[in-house]
């Protein structure tokens, strides 16, 4: 389910009798789903827009949202929660938090700024909250379930969509032998070479105005990401460690046979679970996690641009499998190869479209 959450939050006095609103509604019918209003006593209004985004992400998540986008009409809150502002007020810090900690149980969430009168819906919660908290008559009702919310807007256009270009690296001594790489730094072969320059001219096909080139750290996925940057006309290759692969812990260069043989019962749970880890290593919720934040940063990053983002297996898997809604087996029956390529479009609004999934025809 994807939803657009709008919310709003205000104080007569500043600090003075303060309330929110939020509305959820459904980002393709806009049918109202769900709206929460609440007095605060006093406060100020930057603590009741943070209020109101918080009822507004638990709504999402009691009916089951795995997307969001976010409309705020605070330019602070919508920065804030970005990542482009620094939170100084040691006040806001706490709700900010509460409202990450909301953020982290979504496949995605996207902010996006609008003006006061494309809020109206929680704008009109929020003031009926604070009559109840000032004791003054109460606001015009917000609009009913049975009401055409006003301030809905369809998905916004193939223009303002991102590109992503997901790129697993080439191949590793270790890939021929089909033996699991984590967080060794294993260096591309002569054959991982030419697979990441082929990768280079499939992705100059798909685009040759790309705005930026994300890498994991490790050198299979920073060799690969230079190639690809010099291709594409000397964009800059930027290191981001989120994007590093699983770690295997002590499965690390083992085969599948291996680690069947050796850790039978492991490797059944592992199967079984994301949330299990290998022995030492790391599940694919924690890499979930992780790599979730850093695509919301490169979305925040580079709204309407093309993206390529160089990284490994788990990481591009876990991506495909929240933009394609799909469920956890989804990463033990989808095979990546080496320097194969996938693309997507993100829309401000949490609309994502897959392209294309593990091209492989330049490798030919």
């Amino acid at each position: 389910m994807r939803v657009i959450i709008e919310a709003d939050g205000g104080s007569r006095g500043n600090p003075g009798p303060a309330g929110y609103g939020a509305v959820v509604r459904d980002a393709v019918s806009g049918e109202l789903l769900a709206e929460r209003y609440a007095s605060l006593g006093v406060a100020t209004n930057n603590v009741a827009e943070y209020s109101g985004l918080i009822a507004g992400l638990a709504a999402a998540a009691e009916l089951g949202a795995e997307r969001v986008a976010v409309r705020m009409d605070s330019k602070l809150v919508i920065e804030q929660m970005s990542g482009r502002w620094q939170i100084k007020n040691a006040g806001l810090r706490p709700l900010a938090a509460e409202a990450a900690a909301l953020v982290g149980r979504f496949a995605g969430v996207t902010y996006e700024w609008i003006p006061r009168e494309r809020n109206k819906a929680a704008d009109e919660l929020a003031n009926r909250a604070m009559d109840e908290a000032s004791g003054a008559a109460p606001a015009k009702a917000a609009p009913t379930k049975a009401e055409a919310p006003k301030s809905w807007a369809p998905p916004a256009t193939l223009e303002n969509a991102t590109r992503i270009i997901l790129v697993r690296h080439g191949a590793t001594p270790l890939t021929a032998q089909g033996r699991y790489s984590g967080r060794g730094d294993v260096p591309l072969t002569d054959e991982g070479e030419a697979q990441a320059m082929a990768a280079a001219g499939r992705v100059a096909g798909i685009s040759r105005d790309v705005a930026a080139v994300l890498s994991s750290p490790l050198s299979r996925c920073t060799r690969t990401a230079e190639l690809i940057a010099a291709e594409a006309g000397g964009v800059p290759v930027t290191v981001v460690d989120d994007l590093i692969e699983c770690d295997f812990g002590l499965w690390e260069a083992k085969t599948f046979a291996e680690v069947q043989e050796r850790w039978p019962d492991e490797m059944a749970a592992w199967l079984a679970s994301t949330s299990v880890a290998p022995p030492g290593g790391e599940s694919f919720q924690a890499v979930a996690k992780r790599v979730r934040g850093a695509m919301a940063a490169v979305l925040s990053a580079y709204p309407g641009k093309v993206v390529v983002v160089v990284s490994h297996v788990s990481p591009i898997k876990l991506i495909l499998r929240d933009a394609l809604a799909a469920g956890d087996a989804f990463l033990h029956r989808l095979f990546l190869d080496a320097a194969g390529v996938s693309t997507m479009d993100v829309w401000p609004d949490g609309n994502i479209a897959v392209r294309s999934v593990n091209e492989t025809a330049h490798l030919r």
